[in-house]
């Protein structure tokens, strides 16, 4: 199993009903991509005060890594991908990834 964490440091005044609209689309994408199995999303509370640019993020657990591959491939997910790197301060520098596996 890999989680796939997803943490964004969005530009201040970001359009949040975008931000919105492409988290459901992902959440669209765990009901019809074979092996993805769960996607969550919310804002990061930083408790530990280590994150506190990458303001909101995401998490979505895969079968294997055959599966995020096929989700990295997926063109919905590269176009939901955009236009999150439009709401990120810097782009694609603004989006931080880690896969961890289970």
């Amino acid at each position: 199993m890999i989680r796939h964490v997803v943490l964004l440091d969005l530009k201040a005044g970001h359009d949040a009903p975008e931000l919105v609209s492409v988290m459901q689309g992902l959440a669209e994408l765990s009901r019809d991509l074979e092996g993805l199995t769960g996607f969550d999303h919310g804002p990061n509370r930083d408790f530990e005060q280590k994150s506190a640019n990458f303001g909101y993020g995401f998490i979505c657990t895969f079968t294997d890594h055959a599966a995020l591959q096929r989700y990295a491939g997926d063109t919905r997910h590269q176009a939901l991908g955009a236009r999150l790197v439009a709401l990120c301060k810097g782009g694609a520098d603004g989006i931080f990834v880690a896969d961890i596996e289970i």
